[in-house]
């Protein structure tokens, strides 16, 4: 999707902050400079001035008062530039300087392209607000390895081994990316503990970022936690955050079924996945729970949207955070 609004003016408003502080340090520079040589003052005085008169003989058609004044502005240039040197300053010491000179500061080139520092500034943004912002600089598909999957490990339910059940959830995940944007999916990834369910979440939240999708992750505590501050508070920050959950492109809840589990948390994670269907945005759900287990937790209702509109995805195994402690791996 597009930036929400909040989103761009927190960009633009980084702009507008750079912008101030290039012009402060310009003035500074002019300050000290004008303090130490008197004479710039004069000449940028005078340049101002033959710079008017340029414009006016421009107006008027008087090539040959233009190319005069052109040859004087030229020589009170190069005075100055002498005068900066000889007193140890670089050429540009009183010129505006940017972060970006190729929109010098704006985030647009010509006014209307996007500056290739606009779209790292919006993906910048959008690690920060994905929640999972650190992880995501170590998790990513290159680091997922199948070698913590047995190739004899199999369990109920499916014919793959555990090894054939992870290669088919990657390869689901990296499809899901794939077609991100052009087609609407949904993922539920459930399992053992410590099988990589959270960790491809964060492969496919890392690809997505990178192409300026807004992600957002919750782990199930705090995205109750978060239903009960706007259910229960006026808070803005609660109302702000309780819209993005809705509109962001992709949602990931993580860990669903640790939270205390009642009526309220039932009725919410039903809105929650059922108006993001409708909304056709995207959610991945991640669960320790066997489905029948699920089902009885979150209800009937609840099991038949997710059957209906998500892809399910069996994770099994041996926990591979306890391989990599006794092997010391360091993929996933």
């Amino acid at each position: 999707m597009a930036l929400t609004n909040p989103q761009y003016d927190a960009i633009m408003r980084m702009y507008n902050e750079r912008q101030l502080r290039h012009q402060r340090e310009q003035q500074e520079h002019i300050r000290i400079a004008y303090e130490k040589i008197p004479r710039l003052a004069e000449i940028d005085a005078e340049i101002a001035s033959l710079s008017v008169r340029k414009a006016k003989a421009m107006l008027n058609g008087d090539a040959s008062m233009d190319l005069d004044l052109n040859a004087a502005i030229r020589d009170r240039s190069q005075e100055r530039a002498a005068l900066l040197s000889m007193h140890g300053y670089p050429a540009d010491y009183l010129e505006l300087t940017y972060d970006c000179p190729l929109c010098r500061d704006t985030g647009y080139i010509d006014g209307t392209q996007k500056c290739a520092c606009f779209k790292k500034a919006a993906v910048d943004l959008l690690y920060r607000q994905s929640n999972v912002e650190e992880l995501l600089k170590t998790e990513n598909f290159s680091q997922f390895s199948l070698d913590y999957y047995s190739d004899s490990l199999t369990s109920t339910g499916t014919p793959l081994t555990s090894r054939e059940a992870a290669a088919a959830a990657l390869e689901k995940s990296q499809a899901f990316v794939r077609n991100f944007g052009s087609s609407f999916e949904n993922l539920f990834f459930y399992g053992d503990t410590g099988v990589g369910k959270t960790f491809l979440s964060h492969c496919i939240a890392r690809e997505l970022i990178e192409q300026s999708f807004c992600v957002i992750y919750f782990t199930a505590f705090d995205l109750f936690d978060l239903f009960a501050r706007y259910t229960f508070s006026s808070s803005e920050e609660a109302k702000d955050a309780h819209a993005n959950i809705f509109d962001c492109d992709l949602l990931i809840i993580d860990d669903l079924g640790t939270e205390l589990t009642n009526s309220f948390v039932s009725s919410q994670l039903f809105l929650c996945i059922n108006e993001r269907i409708l909304r056709k945005k995207s959610t991945i759900i991640s669960t320790n729970l066997p489905l029948d287990r699920f089902m009885e937790t979150y209800s009937e209702r609840t099991f038949s949207r997710i059957s209906s509109n998500y892809t399910i995805i069996k994770l099994f195994g041996n926990d591979i955070r306890i391989q990599k402690k006794l092997l010391g791996g360091t993929k996933a």
